[in-house]
């Protein structure tokens, strides 16, 4: 008996519950969306002002990676080309 093969939808995905399971079962925007809940929750908790800096910043960072997948993902999925030139403002 040969199984009939067909395309992952979103239904079939595993839900992403961890950082561990946006790297083994999610894609790179599940990832980044599991390590800016970890960054913030930290956030929360420290009582150090160094520690906060460093959290802060890395938050700011994280969110901008993700609006820069969401907008590839946007690009992609409305048929446009995906642009691979270099954007300085994206550091």
């Amino acid at each position: 008996m040969s199984a009939k093969l067909r395309a992952v939808t979103e239904a079939d995905r595993r839900p992403v519950e961890s950082v561990f399971d946006a790297v083994e079962f999610g894609s790179r925007l599940d990832e980044l969306l599991q390590m800016r809940r970890v960054v913030a929750r930290a956030i929360d908790t420290t009582a150090s002002a160094r520690d906060l800096a460093a959290l802060t910043k890395r938050l700011t960072e994280i969110s901008k990676e993700i609006d820069a997948v969401r907008r590839e993902v946007e690009e992609v999925s409305a048929g446009g080309e995906v642009s691979t030139a270099f954007d300085a403002s994206a550091i």
